[in-house]
């Protein structure tokens, strides 16, 4: 949940001034992982202080000055505020050139500890900052740890389950110290990698090892990003990694938990695999491989991959907000997720091509998600179960690990996240492991921990999404499992017709949305219109059941407003009673096979006098609203299983005019944020 960075940068000079910019921009594309509190730590000049002066005593534990910390509550311009606001005060000279330096900085998203700078990373080992950590996880055996500590005479200052992991740093290389002598930075984070119980990456910094980093990962992702600043890696997309960093010429080296944040610097990047550790020394990366049960790690080699992502992905351009860029983009995401998967009339799916077959057999298909994936996973579930003639059953990822429901050898589990990393659903895939499920992974994000983990899976490729609220990752993910639905279902005569409908479908599905997309100003008006209520009531049946819960959500997650999406076929069972002249309504009433049953529904909330607000297919206002007597938003008609990608779009519309209208932050919603790492 939180965002973690580090800068190393090697035979090159760098002034502090753009350390500080490099690290603090490195937060700002991370800061819709987490936007409680952030903190820096980097070096302290190099001139060594005089013998036995104030700086470095007789009895200091390293030679030099501490580290410059700084820490703060609230977003990332608080930090960048407070940071030259010290700097001033301190006169820490800012033009200072370092040959060699690292740095490390981190965003939170508050789990243990209320956001106070106490609280905020780096967390230290003690007086001295001896080892500074920054973390993106949750420790789980924080407490026993914390307490062993104690006992030997450590004192904790925060609240966090962070802190335990620089002080039992400091720990280790005490003991190791006085019992053997020397001791390397890495042979101490994998003393600590030993004892630590949970999810999580951490960067470690230590003046006791000056320009080296450490970083290790379970189970929370952690990229490392190269750039040779000689240039001659260009047209050579895949190295060694330790042939790369070993010839000593001019490099920047990045830690990140997101690939947005190094594609302004580099293209080369490597994303770590669980247990590893990657050590930068001398400019140079070695990558260990960390086993519990063995005493010393086994070295890894591995290559460098080119990041397909450009700079103009991660702005804003001539947008107000993410979330609003977004939601415009969709008719390129949507055409990029299907690119290359169209062909000669039907669907071709590379990385689901090899267990199709397995797919075929198995006795139920069930979908498996959180939040905004699983009602992506629903809108598609009446499509899959079409084409596929295999039962689909839902599951949200905590349910099921809470009541350990039964997942058989015979399933195909399709775990559905958009950035891969969402700690529910990679539990839950765990589980489906265990119990020999086929796990198919439905991801936006390259090397997340979900497309490593599942036996196979589709990419959704719908680019980088900041905004908190997820919008066009939600259409690709539908489009994603439509077109799952059509692979699977390809070796049935009896289907071809409606294949071929939709497949036409999917490729006109673009240009129905750029349509859609021109409600912008309407969608405006009617959020002027709501804007003082205080709940919201979407109502949907069908296919577009997923929908009404996606365009609540939308509005709760963002406009901070109470709203419910509701199966239109259980208002009559309690919703109701709710019904009066002051509670907007939205009733999605789009032509399907529940279009009759909708216009049902529409009569009964009139004859209650309902405040209603209808959807409904281009050419049916009259038919859904006769006289005139509730607001109508009309949308192009599409295939049936495709509709809800059309019909989410005036809803993520109206959800952001209303967060904008009521004056709240669009893109980083209050107590939100946007990869979900804990449980």
């Amino acid at each position: 949940m939180c965002g973690i960075f580090a800068y190393l940068n090697y035979n090159v000079s760098r002034e502090r001034r753009y350390i500080l910019e490099v690290l603090f921009n490195g937060l700002r594309r991370l800061e819709y992982r987490g936007y409680d509190s952030s903190g820096i730590a980097l070096d302290a000049d190099r001139t060594a202080p005089a013998p036995f002066s104030s700086a470095s005593p007789p009895d200091a534990p390293y030679a030099g000055a501490p580290p410059l910390v700084f820490r703060q509550e609230g977003k990332i311009e608080n930090l960048v505020r407070s940071v030259y606001s010290e700097v001033d005060e301190k006169d820490v000279n800012l033009d200072a050139a370092f040959g060699v330096h690292a740095g490390i900085a981190h965003t939170r998203w508050a789990t243990h500890g209320v956001p106070a700078p106490r609280n905020s990373h780096p967390q230290s080992s003690g007086a001295g900052d001896e080892f500074l950590v920054v973390h993106n996880g949750i420790i789980t055996n924080y407490e026993v740890l914390k307490e062993t500590l104690t006992r030997h005479g450590f004192t904790f200052e925060s609240d966090t389950d962070t802190e335990v992991i620089p002080k039992l740093a400091k720990f280790v290389f005490d003991k190791s110290h006085d019992e053997e002598g020397d001791v390397t930075f890495s042979q101490v984070v994998m003393e600590v990698m030993r004892q630590l119980e949970g999810a999580y990456a951490l960067i470690f910094k230590s003046p006791h090892y000056p320009n080296e980093l450490i970083a290790c990962k379970r189970g929370s992702t952690l990229i490392l990003g190269v750039n040779e600043l000689s240039g001659q890696q260009n047209g050579k997309p895949f190295h060694d990694v330790k042939t790369l960093t070993t010839n000593g010429k001019p490099k920047e080296l990045f830690f990140s938990s997101d690939l947005c944040a190094i594609v302004e610097h580099t293209k080369n990047y490597l994303a770590l695999e669980d247990n590893e550790i990657v050590h930068i020394k001398d400019g140079s990366v070695s990558i260990l491989k960390f086993d519990p049960h063995k005493e010393k790690p086994a070295f890894v080699q591995r290559a460098l991959s080119v990041l397909e992502m450009e700079v103009e992905q991660i702005k804003k351009g001539s947008y107000d907000h993410f979330m609003q860029k977004e939601i415009h983009e969709q008719p390129h995401s949507l055409t990029t997720t299907m690119r290359g998967r169209l062909k000669d009339g039907g669907v071709l799916l590379g990385g689901l091509k090899e267990h199709l077959k397995t797919i075929r057999r198995c006795r139920r298909v069930v979908f498996i998600g959180c939040g905004t994936s699983y009602n992506a996973a629903l809108a598609a579930r009446t499509f899959v179960e079409e084409m596929t003639g295999i039962p689909v059953t839902m599951e949200v990822a905590s349910d099921l690990l809470d009541r350990q429901g039964p997942i058989y050898r015979e399933d195909t589990a399709v775990f559905v996240s958009q950035s891969g990393e969402t700690a529910d659903t990679l539990l839950a895939l765990d589980y489906a492991l265990e119990n020999g499920a086929l796990c198919v992974g439905i991801t936006n994000t390259v090397g997340s921990t979900l497309s490593r983990k599942t036996h196979c899976g589709v990419h959704i490729n719908a680019g980088c999404e900041i905004g908190v609220a997820s919008t066009k990752a939600y259409t690709s993910q539908i489009v994603a499992m439509a077109m799952m639905a059509l692979a699977i279902g390809s070796d049935q005569i009896s289907t071809q017709a409606r294949r071929n409908a939709i497949i036409s479908g999917l490729t006109s599905l673009p240009s129905c949305v750029s349509e859609v997309l021109k409600l912008d100003a309407e969608m405006k008006e009617l959020a002027s219109s709501l804007i003082d209520s205080e709940s919201l009531l979407v109502f949907g049946r069908g296919y577009n059941y997923a929908t009404a819960l996606e365009g609540a959500l939308k509005v709760k997650e963002v406009a901070l407003m109470h709203s419910e999406g509701l199966l239109a076929g259980e208002m009559k069972h309690g919703p109701l009673a709710l019904v009066d002249e002051i509670l907007p309504i939205i009733v999605i009433a789009t032509r399907d096979a529940c279009f009759s049953k909708q216009q049902s529904v529409i009569q009964q909330l009139l004859s209650r006098k309902g405040r209603l607000i209808v959807m409904c297919s281009k050419g049916d206002a009259s038919t859904v609203c006769p006289n005139g007597s509730c607001r109508v938003i009309e949308v192009p008609g599409v295939a049936d299983c495709l509709q809800p990608v059309i019909n989410i779009i005036p809803l993520q519309l109206l959800a952001y005019h209303l967060t904008v209208l009521r004056g709240f932050d669009v893109d980083q919603p209050r107590n939100l944020a946007k990869s979900v790492t804990t449980q």
